[in-house]
């Protein structure tokens, strides 16, 4: 046995234990990205380096012994910085999107290459699940939204963008049509209650979320009907009242309430409201002419709130919408009404307010009209699909043919990703370190895998799998320097190279290098 320190922890291990396994059995986690236990280190990441006092150069912990009297310190300010800048050093050659250009474009943040990849698999029903995770009124939007989606959809760089607003409308259309349309499940009753008041985009999405979150939610506002411009400001051609009805009876049905004819100031004072609800939240389109909202800071005729939380400057108050400031797009504002529902959850439940946490996401950037063809080839060069009539939506047929011209340019393994998860740790930047990147490529030929080598770090944990269970070709290093990265030795394809370890390779693979198609 030998006995070390690991900050300032006394922990006694056998006689030739890595550092590593040492802290895990005191109980200290040091992240790994390249490391796989039962296999042998590679070091090659550098991010679970430690500090060894006495030592100039940090060690990677997963290859270091411990040894007797060793004092070794996992968490200083230089390890943290050393550990940030090797994982800013790999994303300065990652080639690959965490999500793809659409999800980033949409402001809700839509699962856009889910909803489409269901679509496209005849998955109607898992398909508006998808959509109404992240957008409350999808039959609403898919007539009305500019699309911002589609203006950088990559298809778009080789013919036309993939027409995924009538996708979205289409899955809609069909859940409003069906004998029982899909109702989110609603968490248990927190005892808080919310008001929001304004019933249009905004306001309506905030309840709709505020409601899922087990919060009692009552939507007051001045109109007959709730709606607000999409009832009164819409042309009816575009968009019709029994579509706007169908899908605010969908948010009543979850529990919402609505409080129609109702003006703050007017018919209820807006002290009443705050004294009977736990939280408030404004998407009155404008602040109106009076004082109905008094105490509360104003920016000229717009309500002061928090970019991030869309707190106002009284406490249990947010605004979100037009009210804050004039918002272009209604797809903006539907994204206000789920932020301010996240930040409003927290608030109620007592949390820190910090409103909506947005994940670490790489980004490849422009495509080389090469690197488009690959893309395209898996795709297929079928033109973009357009409705019989104008203001139609798509057929079944339709639909799913839409749905198959997208490139798929998205991560396959967003949330399963080491590099993803320890960027976000971190904070790393994906831009710190980045020149010309390498081309993207990506190999196809397998059955069930896809392998793109501009994400690989050189881990070898692939190499060793295929090698341990004796494939028969198997995988290998190939290159020099800078530009090594396992591949089929003697220019073979990854068809014949992973035969028994497909899988197993792709569920140990620390990125999204391997993944199953």
């Amino acid at each position: 046995m030998v006995t070390l320190k690991i900050n300032n922890q006394q922990v006694e291990v056998e006689r030739g234990t890595t550092i590593l396994d040492a802290a895990a059995a005191a109980g200290v986690r040091i992240p790994t990205m390249c490391f796989l236990k039962g296999y042998a280190p590679s070091t090659s990441c550098m991010v679970c380096v430690v500090e060894i006092k006495g030592k100039p150069n940090l060690v990677p912990s997963c290859g270091a012994v411990a040894l007797d009297g060793m004092e070794v310190v996992t968490d200083s300010e230089r390890v943290v910085i050393a550990r940030r800048r090797a994982i800013e050093l790999l994303l300065s050659d990652h080639v690959g999107d965490c999500v793809g250009p659409c999800q980033v474009g949409c402001p809700a943040g839509m699962d856009i290459p889910l909803m489409i990849q269901q679509i496209a698999s005849g998955q109607f029903e898992e398909a508006i699940r998808t959509v109404k995770k992240d957008i409350a009124l999808p039959a609403v939007l898919g007539r009305i939204c500019p699309a911002p989606c589609e203006k950088v959809c990559r298809r778009a760089g080789f013919d036309q963008p993939v027409s995924i607003c009538l996708l979205k409308r289409y899955v809609a259309d069909v859940d409003l049509a069906s004998k029982v349309s899909y109702l989110p499940r609603c968490k248990a009753d927190s005892g808080k209650k919310a008001a929001v008041i304004g019933a249009g985009l905004t306001g309506l999405a905030a309840a709709y979320y505020l409601q899922q979150a087990g919060h009692g939610c009552v939507v007051f506002d001045d109109h007959e009907k709730p709606g607000g411009m999409l009832r009164y400001g819409v042309d009816r051609e575009i968009l019709s009242e029994n579509v706007i009805d169908a899908e605010i009876a969908l948010i009543e049905k979850i529990g919402v309430r609505f409080k129609s004819g109702c003006r703050v100031g007017r018919d209820i004072r807006f002290e009443t409201i705050r004294s009977d609800f736990d939280a408030v939240f404004i998407a009155t389109g404008s602040v109106g002419q009076g004082n109905e909202f008094s105490g509360i800071e104003k920016k000229g005729d717009s309500i002061k709130a928090d970019k991030k939380t869309y707190a106002a400057s009284l406490k249990g108050v947010f605004a979100g919408g037009d009210v804050t400031g004039k918002r272009q797009l209604a797809v903006r504002a539907v994204a206000d009404g789920k932020e301010a529902a996240i930040a409003m959850d927290q608030f109620l439940s007592g949390e820190e307010v910090i409103g909506p946490v947005k994940r670490f996401n790489s980004r490849m950037g422009k495509c080389d009209p090469g690197e488009l063809d690959v893309f395209v080839e898996q795709a297929g060069k079928q033109v973009r699909m357009h409705p019989e009539g104008k203001g139609d939506g798509f057929t079944a047929m339709q639909a799913m043919a839409e749905a198959k011209r997208c490139l798929h340019c998205q991560c396959r393994k967003p949330d399963d990703c080491k590099l993803r998860e320890l960027a976000d740790e971190f904070e790393a930047k994906a831009s710190k370190y980045k020149s010309k990147r390498r081309l993207f490529r990506q190999y196809c030929e397998h059955a069930d895998v896809i392998y793109e080598p501009g994400k690989c770090i050189d881990c070898g944990l692939c190499v060793q799998i295929a090698k341990e269970h004796n494939e028969e070709l198997g995988l290998t290093f190939v290159g020099r320097g800078f530009d090594v990265r396992p591949a089929v030795p003697f220019h073979g394809t990854m068809k014949n190279a992973l035969n028994k370890t497909a899988k197993k390779c792709v569920e140990m693979c620390p990125t999204g290098a391997l993944a199953m198609k």
